[in-house]
């Protein structure tokens, strides 16, 4: 059960990293540093960052559980 939860932890910092730097550079220049620096737009975007790690940590660990690679 343990493992369960590592690779759970793991997928979440992969996917929210990966998120990060796949669109980090695209929204600062679509919203402008002055908006960027702003707290509601990056608080936002860390919401949907989030939702998105999320998410997907949940749909990769539920296909390792229906594929029976993860057993718990």
């Amino acid at each position: 059960m343990v493992t369960v939860w590592i690779i759970a932890i793991v997928l979440f910092f992969l996917f929210t990293y990966l998120f990060w730097k796949l669109t980090n550079v695209h929204l600062r220049k679509e919203y402008g540093e002055k908006m960027w620096n702003q707290w509601s737009s990056r608080l936002y975007y860390w919401q949907g960052a989030l939702s998105t790690s999320i998410g997907l940590t949940v749909l990769v660990i539920y296909l390792l559980k229906q594929s029976e690679l993860l057993i718990f």
